[in-house]
């Protein structure tokens, strides 16, 4: 204890308490003289701290951007896929048959959908589309959007089904033309449309229902479907399905049909679910 005290500055362990520590930083430290928010970080983040912040109508555009490219993408692929099953299955004399090309139309919506459907829901279809909207579950504003974008990504996946493949008659191959009478054509295209809505609604919009399996019902409606009504009406239930190819191959008998029934259709299909679950 002696020894500590008889050193110069050092405080004895009695009063050490009642000491106070001062820490001097020199004028010159970084610490003071930079100020951190624009000396110290690097110059790209300084940007973007200073950067505004998105609006709220720009980040909805931009989200509405999103999912209108992946509708065209979507049906696009879908179109493709199941214009090539048609056009392989005609130029090797029926290789793949009903069932397999039913399987591909059905498997191609089953890997589809789930890869899009957490974007944009993964409509791929105006019919689906106009009963979500009627219904509450996509905003109106966003029905011509979607409609345009499934349209467009159909005729341009018609046109490149076309010229990959060059089929010899390519309206009779994929043009979803009715075998039946107008009536007839009418309700078998209204009731698949029915039932592939009314499986959708249900595992998309109600909260008890396991939404992962939307892609999977909806691709084995849409192979239940086409197994029952390709040979009468070539089981569309889809206007872009018919839509695209008409105008690719210039095939427009009894288009009407398709434009009317599939959308009745979903709506109906749509509002039994909607109905029953209340």
């Amino acid at each position: 204890m002696e020894h500590m005290r008889s050193i110069p500055g050092a405080a004895s362990m009695d009063n050490m308490s009642d000491e106070k520590i001062a820490v001097i930083v020199p004028h010159s430290s970084p610490i003071l003289s930079k100020s951190p928010s624009n000396q110290t970080l690097p110059q790209w983040v300084q940007s973007e701290a200073s950067r505004p912040a998105p609006s709220l109508e720009k980040r909805a555009a931009l989200a509405l951007v999103r999912k209108v490219a992946a509708e065209f993408l979507g049906t696009f692929l879908l179109i493709f896929i199941v214009l090539s099953a048609l056009i392989v299955n005609e130029a090797h004399g029926g290789a793949l048959g009903l069932l397999g090309v039913a399987a591909v139309a059905g498997s191609a919506v089953v890997v589809i959908v789930a890869s899009l459907v957490h974007i944009s829901g993964a409509h791929l279809n105006p019919a689906v589309s106009a009963a979500m909207a009627a219904f509450g579950y996509l905003p109106r504003a966003q029905l011509l959007p979607y409609v345009a974008a499934q349209l467009l990504g159909s005729t341009v996946a018609s046109f490149a089904a076309k010229a990959v493949y060059e089929p010899a008659n390519l309206g009779a191959t994929v043009a979803t033309v009715p075998a039946l009478g107008t009536a007839a054509a009418l309700a078998v295209e209204f009731i698949t449309t029915f039932v592939l809505l009314f499986v959708i609604t249900a595992l998309s919009t109600d909260p008890k229902a396991v939404k992962e399996l939307v892609a999977v019902g909806a691709g084995a409606a849409v192979m239940m479907s086409a197994l029952i009504s390709a040979e009468s009406t070539g089981a569309s239930m889809n206007p872009a399905r018919t839509l695209g190819p008409a105008i690719a191959a210039g095939t427009y008998t009894k288009i009407w049909i398709y434009m009317v029934a599939p959308p009745l259709g979903a709506i109906a299909g749509t509002g039994a679910y909607v109905a029953l679950k209340k």
